[in-house]
């Protein structure tokens, strides 16, 4: 009983804070006022990561780093998430209850803060739940998870870009849609659910539908390759972990520098970062189509020496993986083309650049990743920023003999 205790006091903390920060000035006289309510949790209940979560809120606040708003609405997740968890499994229903309750928060802060930020607290809560599914087992997370949602949150606000309400609750409906899809049919784990989930609302909301649909292209070409002669790539080692179902890692290596591109191109309205997103997407789908069917194609050879390797061995390349990798970055690039993404001679450049982004993967394989300085996320990042990179490059060049 003594952490329920705790807890409540914490969430006497959290709705006290929200009701007299707005009066209670200068923002470290509060802050002051907070961490030594949090320092008693500490000393008297079973809430110490809480309470250091809490002292950490409360000192980004106190030094001008988090705007109120964004403060108090963290800590009221915070407290009510831990207050899910304290009784609740490590599965899909908690996790809903844990989505429904930093929901609740978020709005009630918002609403008795006249503060209409709407799309800063669905990337606040998706960023809270993603962080809590990574790092549950992890007893002394809680910090990087508070610290972590205001972060994401107040990146958002500051972004200061406004989407349509209407807009934003198709975005969360239909991405997390797909994502549960792709849980139930054992293609992404529970974290890849909600990484699924904050990149499809990510591309909705700063792109369109059709930027969505490229992503799911890849998608599913990656999860039949993926499935493609699973037993065999079992047998011998090489499988994608968790039968086939890929985590938050394998997301954000694969789509983070298109949602990045994706978030640019929804600030500033430039074409440049259209080619860049699709190029990245090409690169990811080349790259997946490459090590997973590659794989099957006979002995590889290292891309920097042309000597044989043994099989998944880093950096080994096929010829059945290298025409696979053109055939899944030209896929990607023809489906952007005909969903109006991009044009003819984007089609061009993003084709390219999907499979030069597959041979970076291979070249930062066989350098890097074999002498231990980056893992496979890191070198699939890296190749598909570089996929995004040379797609823009390849473009510019090309446009000067476009006709006007």
């Amino acid at each position: 009983m003594q952490r329920q205790r705790g807890l409540g006091y914490a969430a006497a903390l959290a709705g006290g804070t929200t009701l007299i920060g707005p009066y209670l000035e200068p923002a470290w006289l509060m802050a002051l006022v907070v961490i030594l309510y949090a320092l008693i949790l500490w000393k008297f209940f079973d809430t110490k990561y809480l309470a250091y979560t809490i002292c950490a809120l409360a000192a980004l606040y106190g030094v001008g780093l988090l705007p109120f708003f964004v403060f108090a609405t963290t800590l009221a997740m915070m407290v009510l998430g831990e207050l899910v968890f304290q009784h609740g499994a490590d599965d899909l229903n908690t996790y809903l209850y844990y989505i429904i309750s930093t929901a609740w928060a978020g709005v009630l802060v918002m609403a008795y803060l006249h503060e209409m930020a709407i799309l800063t607290i669905i990337f606040g809560i998706i960023a809270a739940v993603l962080l809590k599914v990574i790092l549950l087992k992890y007893e002394d997370s809680l910090v990087i998870e508070g610290v972590g949602t205001a972060m994401t949150m107040l990146l958002i606000q500051e972004l200061n870009y406004q989407a349509d309400l209407q807009l934003v609750v198709i975005a969360v409906i239909a991405a997390f849609a797909f994502a549960y899809f792709a849980y139930r049919s054992k293609t992404a784990d529970l974290s890849g659910l909600f990484s699924i989930a904050l990149v499809g609302i990510i591309l909705l909301v700063f792109s369109n539908p059709r930027w969505l649909l490229v992503m799911i292209v890849f998608f599913v070409m990656g999860s039949v390759a993926t499935k493609y002669k699973f037993e065999y790539k079992k047998r011998i080692g090489v499988e994608q972990g968790q039968s086939g179902a890929r985590g938050y890692k394998n997301v954000f290596a694969n789509g983070i520098a298109a949602t990045a591109a994706a978030i640019l191109y929804g600030v500033f309205q430039d074409p440049v970062f259209v080619v860049m997103y699709v190029g990245c997407v090409a690169t990811a789908a080349a790259d997946t189509l490459a090590s997973e069917i590659g794989v099957t194609g006979g002995v590889p050879r290292l891309i920097t020496t042309l000597k044989q390797v043994p099989i998944g061995t880093n950096g080994g390349v096929t010829f059945v993986g290298e025409l696979v990798a053109l055939i899944g970055g030209f896929v990607v690039s023809v489906a952007a083309f005909l969903l109006g993404v991009i044009t003819l001679p984007m089609l061009i450049a993003c084709t390219l650049a999907g499979f030069i982004g597959t041979n970076i993967d291979s070249l930062v394989g066989a350098t890097l990743e074999n002498r231990g300085f980056l893992g496979n996320a890191g070198t699939n990042f890296l190749a598909t920023i570089s996929g995004g990179i040379v797609a823009v490059a390849i473009f510019l060049l090309i446009l000067p003999f476009i006709p006007a």
